[in-house]
């Protein structure tokens, strides 16, 4: 978001002004017009009226990486093994890693952030699933950092995000999280991002603009740039995240 922003104001002479939070907190802002605009990585909830007030428009594919501490011998994870951490069964480095270390699993608070609700349907199709509660952050910024400082520590973020930071990304079941893996769904913890917009906001012709801007192609230069996936070059990805669902509900419930 950052990015187009500069990239929006350098082309048109506009300024947005930008405030962080989570992908819950734009979508709140927006629905109760205090703010024109939000960046989601999820899509609305059933049952969440404020959010059917306002549009959600997918604009990139993003994935959803684990991150550990750059001096962490761990490169590699299995979905399985995603599983078994976020159930609470693996508690220490040495499940992971032959090193016996105790292991501090990062979680996002509550159950209906980006990250959080993204994992639940991804990992087990189920929004509904508790996670330990025992590293808890408010949002993904908090999160990244104290995984940045703990070497015993292990999360889960968007990939356009961890890169900006001083972490090692797993590649997950031995495929890196690239470009053209999240594009051809070979990578297969992907989702969408969506520019969330409050239509009845003063400034409505100035967002369409800008959500134009970012299917142009200065835009899906940009997107490229952050490391994820032109929502338009990638269309075949929503029919494969229905059989991803599919399957996640299959293998969760072994």
């Amino acid at each position: 978001m950052q990015e187009l922003v500069i990239a929006y104001k350098k082309s048109t002479g506009v300024e947005i002004v930008l405030e962080g939070g989570g992908a819950t907190k734009g979508i709140r802002s927006t629905s109760e017009h205090s703010a024109d605009m939000g960046g989601s990585c999820r899509y609305r909830i059933k049952g969440e009226a404020p959010e059917s007030k306002i549009s959600f428009n997918p604009v990139a594919w993003d994935a959803l990486v684990a991150i550990v501490h750059p001096d962490n011998p761990l490169n590699s994870i299995t979905m399985e093994q995603l599983r078994s951490l976020y159930r609470g069964e693996i508690k220490n480095w040495k499940q992971l890693t032959g090193e016996s270390r105790p292991l501090k699993l990062a979680v996002r608070r509550g159950k209906i952030s980006g990250v959080g609700l993204t994992i639940r349907q991804l990992v087990f199709n189920d929004p509904d699933m508790d996670f330990p509660q025992i590293n808890v952050y408010k949002s993904s910024g908090p999160l990244e950092e104290a995984i940045e400082n703990d070497v015993n520590a292990i999360g889960m973020t968007g990939i356009s995000s961890a890169r900006k930071r001083n972490v090692k990304i797993l590649q997950l079941d031995n495929k890196e999280p690239s470009f053209e893996n999240i594009k051809s769904g070979h990578y297969l913890l992907y989702r969408p991002l969506y520019l969330v917009i409050d239509k009845e906001s003063e400034n409505a012709a100035e967002l369409k603009n800008f959500l134009k801007f970012a299917h142009s192609k200065a835009g899906r230069d940009v997107i490229r740039k952050n490391g994820v996936v032109p929502y338009l070059e990638a269309l075949g990805l929503s029919i494969k995240q229905q059989i991803q669902w599919k399957n996640a509900r299959n293998q969760a419930g072994e």
